[in-house]
């Protein structure tokens, strides 16, 4: 097993003997296994290479009343989760290491694309973010960083940073793990009491369901142009024996493949369950976005997509996300 080396200072890393690829794992520390999948990816792709897990709490990405205070500082447990999963380094810096000169003036702007989803609901929250990303990614000079799927918006604006300002580092994206009964591994899941969590798997559940009529729509379409076109329409459609096209045969013909509105439908319908429970979700926003900038895809769209929720159970705000693709009507 690998012996991980705990590092506090950008000196000590950078004198560091430095083989093959470096890896870099950012994380905000209180590690679960959805980090854990992070880390032994990179060790799969560094090889002989080294692997850098940060551990920052990083107080520019916490708006006013938001967790900073509470947020789990599990620094021991971390380090052997690191050295379970393969880290050479643990860097764990002080926030006068990450920020000398206190808060910095100059910060790097999330664009546009920062003001949606989740900008609009956290303002500023991307634009530190970033900032910090900047300032790990100049303090651990890795050749790649992975960062996880779940957070859809954050990886996508990371990305783009990247490109857009000519870092020389490539951005790996690692799918989303969840638990046994499927919500998204979150070091806040361990906020929620046993009935919260059960109305915390609405965000899951109606992702679920609206992958599950993107699918359908697009086997049932798939099908349907096989038919000839001498006959209607909707005579095909319920001539292919889909109980679930024969409900909606009209709504169906008319939409492109796997409407993005039937999709959306779909989820909401889980989620307004959801918000009648006890104790209630409180939706933040249901969207399915075109994820090179986050805006709502048009009825006609072909290619990548995101369906994203974001909720409240209790004091507990929760995100999760699944992609998509939509095919071209022939």
């Amino acid at each position: 097993m690998t012996t991980t080396t705990v590092l506090r200072t950008a000196d000590e890393l950078h004198a560091r003997v430095r083989t093959g690829r470096r890896a870099v794992v950012m994380t905000m520390g209180a590690l679960h296994e959805g980090h854990a999948t992070l880390i032994r990816t990179a060790r799969e792709i560094a090889g002989d290479g080294e692997v850098v897990v940060t551990v920052f709490v990083n107080p520019l990405q916490f708006g006013a009343g938001e967790d900073l205070d509470r947020y789990p500082r599990t620094l021991d447990a971390d380090v052997k989760i690191a050295e379970r999963t393969g880290a050479d380094t643990v860097f764990a810096p002080s926030v006068d290491e990450v920020y000398p000169g206190g808060e910095p003036q100059v910060r790097i702007s999330a664009g546009p694309m920062g003001e949606r989803l989740e900008g609009s609901t956290r303002p500023g929250h991307f634009d530190g973010m970033l900032t910090v990303v900047a300032k790990l990614l100049h303090l651990t000079r890795p050749d790649m960083a992975l960062f996880g799927q779940k957070d859809a918006q954050q990886l996508a604006l990371i990305r783009r940073m990247v490109r857009d300002l000519n870092f020389g580092v490539e951005i790996v994206g690692v799918p989303t793990v969840r638990e046994a009964d499927g919500l998204a591994l979150s070091s806040r899941n361990r906020y929620l009491s046993a009935t919260e969590r059960r109305t915390a798997l609405a965000l899951s559940q109606a992702l679920f369901a609206g992958s599950d009529r993107h699918a359908a729509q697009e086997a049932l379409r798939a099908r349907a142009r096989e038919v000839p076109a001498t006959h209607a329409r909707a005579e095909a459609l319920s001539a292919i024996g889909e109980s679930r096209a024969a409900a909606d045969t009209h709504a169906v013909a008319k939409a492109v493949p796997g409407g993005p509105a039937a999709v959306r439908a779909a989820a909401r319908l889980v989620l307004d369950d959801a918000a009648r429970l006890n104790p209630p979700l409180a939706l933040d926003y249901l969207a399915l976005v075109d994820p090179s900038d986050f805006t709502e895809i048009p009825d006609d769209h072909t290619g990548e997509a995101v369906l994203a929720v974001a909720a409240r159970v209790g004091t507990t705000r929760l995100i999760d996300n699944i992609p998509l693709t939509f095919g071209a009507a022939s």
